[in-house]
This record gives structure tokens, C-alpha cells and sequence, in this order.
């Protein structure tokens, strides 16, 4: 099913339930205003609650996935008062965390350059893989600017330490040293690139894809905390609870079968 949400945003599920997110602001090398995070936002919580949903991949048309920010966009904010930049910056504060807690697989295939606020979007995606000349910048206090609501995801990513200095420099960040700082999780080249990601895909659709949900749950719960009595109440009960699933049973049944389960087969269990 081909959609085109609008003119910037286009998305697709495939049979396999495999939705294509695409940025499509070819002329503006896919940089967003409140446009484009206003429909990313809405197509992600429609496929957030697609029954046939099973992962998504996030990637861009033209020659780069995204330049970051719209210049007329943040030019135009800048002549608004204070609480207009407040209300304008939280919808890109809640596309952000509505991608960082999507219930599904999300994967985010990057090429060209990736500036400014689009770090935040590979950095919110579950897996991010990206072409092998691909090159990445923080580069916000170039503009008197700061990386603000992307922070969070992005320091989670690389970590405070090096935060520290991209986050100052604004310098170029090559493909090389985005993996080494755990921005991206894969190289390839372009030439290979649909092979990665089909590669990455196949690998999600052998898992239940409740199991996958719980997960990512289970990894947002335990980030950073301490392995005190909550945390292990908390782990406790979602094996307890997951064991007597439906795709529990399912996967444990097919595992001592020598069978494949349902949802390998193209088929997804409600859970």
C-alpha cells in the first residue's frame, strides 16, 4: 500500500508489513519546519497502531537524508515571542519521542549528510545504518543555535564525553568515526545499501513481534537505572507474563517442534 501523506512526507506498507517512512523535500535536501514534523508525527502514530505494521525504515529522497532544520523555518521563529518558540519546539520534542518509543522495530537508513535535528531522528531510531561517504554534524552553534531537543538522544547515543566536543566543535563527522561514536550502527556502501537494510529487515521478521514490542519496552525501562528490587520486580513479571503468552507459547511450541512459528510465516499473533 502506497500512500503520499503530502508533497514532504511519503510512506508505504509492503505484504510483509514492512513500512517505508521517506522524507521528500528534495529541494531542501529534506530539511524540516513544522510541516514535516507535523506529518512525520502523524504518519508515525498511524503506523504505531497499523495492525499489519511489523517495522518501519526511515530514509530520505534525493541526495542527502536531511539537512536538519528549515533556515526560513527557524528565521521566521525567531521574529515570534517566547511562547510561540516553546509550543513550536515541543512538536519536535514529541516527534522525537514518539519515534524514540515506537512500538515496533524502527530502522533509519542514512546517505549524503544528516545535520542538525537529524541526528535526533537516527538517534531515536532502534537501528541506523548508513552509506559508507555519509557525513554527520552537530552544527547548531554555528548558528547560535543549540541542539536542544535533540540532546537527550543524542548524548544518550554517543555519550556525554563526546557530546562535549561535536556538540562544540559543530565539525564534520564522517561515516568512519559516526560508527566509532555509535551514532550508526552499520556501514555500506551505497551501491549495497538496500541489501543491508533487506538484510536487517529479514532478521526482525524471524522474531515475534510481540517479544520485539516487549524489548523495546524493557530496554526504556532499565536504561540507566539502578538493578535494585524494582528493576527485578519489573524483569520478573514481564518473563512471567511473556511465558504464558500467546506468542510465547507459540515460539517455545515451534522451538521444541522443529517448526516454524506463526508470524515467520508471514502471520502475526494478537497479543
Amino acid at each position: 500500500m502506497k500512500v503520499i501523506l503530502s508533497n514532504e512526507l511519503l510512506y508505504d506498507i509492503d505484504p510483509r508489513g514492512v513500512a517505508t517512512v521517506t522524507l521528500n523535500r528534495v529541494e531542501k535536501h529534506n530539511a524540516f519546519g513544522s510541516h514535516l514534523i507535523h506529518e512525520l508525527s502523524i504518519a508515525l502514530d498511524y503506523l504505531a497502531n497499523h495492525s499489519k505494521v511489523r517495522c518501519v525504515v526511515l530514509r530520505g529522497n534525493g541526495k542527502h537524508f536531511s539537512s536538519g532544520a528549515d533556515l526560513n523555518w527557524m528565521k521566521a521563529m525567531a521574529a515570534q515571542h517566547h511562547d510561540a518558540n516553546i509550543n513550536d519546539a515541543e512538536l519536535l520534542a514529541k516527534l522525537l519521542n514518539l519515534l524514540d518509543h515506537f512500538p515496533h522495530p524502527t530502522l533509519c537508513y542514512v546517505h549524503g549528510s544528516a545535520y542538525g535535528g537529524a541526528l535526533g531522528l537516527i538517534c531515536c531510531c532502534d537501528i541506523a545504518i548508513a552509506d559508507d561517504s555519509a557525513q554527520f554534524c552537530l552544527s547548531e552553534v554555528k548558528l547560535g543555535l543549540v541542539p536542544a531537543t535533540i540532546g537527550p538522544y543524542v548524548c544518550r547515543a554517543m555519550g556525554a564525553r563526546q557530546a562535549r566536543r561535536y556538540m562544540l566543535t559543530a565539525e564534520l563527522i564522517d561515516a568512519s568515526t559516526a560508527l566509532d561514536l555509535q551514532l550508526i550502527h552499520q556501514l555500506t556502501p551505497a551501491e549495497k545499501a538496500e541489501e543491508a537494510i533487506e538484510a536487517v529487515i529479514e532478521k526482525l521478521l524471524h522474531n515475534s513481534p510481540a517479544a520485539l514490542n516487549h524489548c523495546k519496552e524493557l530496554i526504556h525501562h532499565c536504561n540507566n537505572k539502578i538493578i535494585d528490587r524494582e528493576v527485578i520486580n519489573y524483569t520478573s513479571e514481564m518473563i512471567a507474563n511473556v511465558r504464558v503468552s500467546r506468542q510465547g507459547q507459540e515460539g517455545l511450541s515451534a522451538f521444541l517442534e522443529k517448526r516454524t512459528p506463526d508470524w515467520d510465516n508471514g502471520g502475526k499473533l494478537d497479543d
